[in-house]
């Protein structure tokens, strides 16, 4: 009995995040295809395949629904995938500054039309500025809890965690994607190496 508890936890919080990827996906298509005005939930548990109430019991309300936009653009990133690199490479500043770069190059590649939309409309739909500001407070307490863990010694002279966090803030933006790949033509490759060489000078000895 001991051993099965643990298992049917563990499998309720896989069914409880398969569910929560599938209404994040639902309204993330609904959203870009009719609008955040013109997206109700139950549309968007419709497209789930889970009952409106699932949906309210997830993220609690539309307004709470505007954060699942978050969850489908870093799904789409695989933040599980750049969390679990993250930890396997603890010890290695350079290592988990490139993942950290991999990541928002792919979150900027794959989900960058969400965030533009969310950037836009939280003038006009607090909600969405709410979903905004929570895509950056998740990017910046990551950062935050990984460069802290840097020693000392690792850090180029004036470079600490904390400057470090708003230098990457700074050049790592959706912004300077956008204008390096639709303004001159960069492919996201090369604009990823640009950010994890810039940083490496900027942070590392």
């Amino acid at each position: 009995m001991s051993q099965s508890r643990p298992y049917r936890s563990e499998l309720r919080e896989q069914q409880a995040e398969r569910t929560r990827e599938l209404i994040a996906t639902s309204a993330r298509e609904r959203f870009l295809d009719k609008g955040w005005a013109g997206t109700s939930v139950r549309s968007v548990a419709e497209g789930a395949g889970v009952s409106e109430a699932t949906v309210y019991s997830v993220y609690g309300s539309k307004a709470g629904l505007a954060i699942s936009l978050i969850d489908a653009a870093e799904q789409r990133a695989n933040v599980q995938q750049a969390i679990a690199e993250l930890k396997e490479q603890a010890g290695s500043p350079l290592e988990q500054l490139r993942t950290f770069v991999d990541f928002d190059r792919r979150l900027f590649e794959q989900g960058g039309d969400v965030i533009r939309i969310l950037g836009e409309g939280r003038r006009q739909h607090p909600e969405l500025g709410v979903a905004y500001d929570e895509g950056r407070r998740r990017g910046t307490s990551q950062r935050t809890d990984v460069f802290s863990s840097w020693p000392a010694t690792a850090w180029a002279p004036g470079m600490d965690a904390a400057r470090a966090v708003a230098v990457y803030a700074a050049l790592v933006s959706l912004e300077s994607f956008d204008t390096a790949t639709r303004e001159y033509g960069w492919s996201p490759g090369e604009v990823g190496d640009w950010w994890a060489s810039t940083l490496a000078q900027q942070f590392l000895k």
